[in-house]
């Protein structure tokens, strides 16, 4: 499978660079798979489209102010973004001018800290910190890691849009921006008609912002996530699938935990979500086979992405560039303060 059989056309335009002016007032366009029809709708009208006993996961990950800018020894200025902690006090980062970014080299941050990089990785570097960095220290001097293709430098207003509400555990270096679209409204109108709502956790990290670079995608190799399901939320989803009610994942990150998480049946033809701490290098593209969710809810994806290719896995890549054409036609508001999509 080709990276081109995932290209489709999209103008500037309707690449969103602010979000709506109220959370939850975007579009929704629904994709009902059995009768392969669509809808047009907004995602305040979610709860009309979902049976009763729907088991909704959420990925309650907080975004981490994890953009930083640092000076060079020739006063240079280099953008470093926290990935994720490694051991002994170590960190994972992304920089620009990567090249340029070779071990033993330090750079300068605010407050008299220093970065040295310890080691060179294909896509990032390790780096030591000269004292141990905090939140506290990011909330000072971080900025949010707004995605490459928002062209423009974080705002105040975007510490609070680019959060979901029920942000918990601090950990992403983007947004699990499917969930950007729920407001305390639109969660109880979905308690309201007997929707479950359960969280996991999985830290969105550097495969969100890294291009595919390979022509045949199975060469492309996916970066580490770390991830946790609690007891109570692997029995929710598992407990659905018994009863046969539906599973619900909300953004793609949440799927990715579920399928990460998922335990066959060698006796049979079922299996599980199992509970607990892991990470996932998982790539999901059509071909494989979706068994933790029924319906996903997710924005609208970048052109050849492995999140292009992961919601054509759940709908055929076919019957996906259908619906991405027609919502270009019908000028959806595109990627993370976009619009958002329901499969079904």
């Amino acid at each position: 499978m080709k990276l081109s059989d995932f290209r489709f056309d999209l103008p500037e335009e309707l690449i969103a660079q602010e979000p709506p002016t109220e959370r939850g007032a975007s579009r929704l366009l629904v994709l009902d798979r059995a009768g392969d029809a669509y809808h047009h709708a907004t995602v305040a009208r979610l709860a009309e489209f979902l049976p009763a006993g729907t088991v909704m996961v959420f990925n309650d990950s907080k975004v981490r102010r994890a953009r930083l800018f640092a000076s060079s020894e020739r006063g240079g200025r280099v953008e470093v973004l926290l990935l994720r902690p490694e051991v002994d006090g170590l960190w994972s980062v992304l920089t620009s001018r990567l090249a340029k970014q070779t071990v033993g080299k330090v750079l300068h941050l605010p407050e008299g800290l220093e970065l040295e990089i310890v080691a060179a990785r294909p896509d990032e570097r390790l780096v030591r910190f000269s004292r141990p960095i905090d939140d506290a220290y990011l909330e000072r001097h971080g900025h949010l890691p707004l995605p490459p293709y928002i062209r423009r430098a974080d705002r105040p207003a975007d510490a609070e849009r680019y959060q979901t509400v029920y942000a918990r555990a601090t950990g992403s270096a983007a947004a699990p921006t499917a969930g950007l679209h729920f407001t305390p409204q639109l969660l109880a109108s979905l308690d309201a008609v007997g929707i479950e709502r359960h969280f996991v956790t999985l830290h969105v990290g550097l495969g969100t912002f890294m291009p595919v670079r390979t022509d045949n995608i199975l060469e492309h190799r996916m970066h580490e996530e770390q991830y946790s399901i609690s007891p109570e939320a692997a029995a929710a989803v598992n407990q659905a699938r018994a009863e046969g009610r539906p599973v619900l994942a909300v953004g793609t990150t949440s799927l990715r935990t579920l399928e990460s998480a998922w335990v066959d049946d060698a006796d049979g033809p079922g299996g599980a979500v199992r509970s607990g701490d892991g990470s996932t290098r998982i790539f999901m593209y059509p071909g494989y086979r979706i068994k933790s969710a029924d319906l996903l809810f997710t924005n609208f994806h970048t052109p050849e992405s492995t999140l292009l290719m992961l919601v054509s896995a759940f709908a055929g890549r076919e019957r996906i560039l259908e619906a991405y054409r027609l919502a270009v036609a019908e000028r959806y508001r595109f990627f993370s303060y976009g619009d958002a999509m329901l499969i079904k």
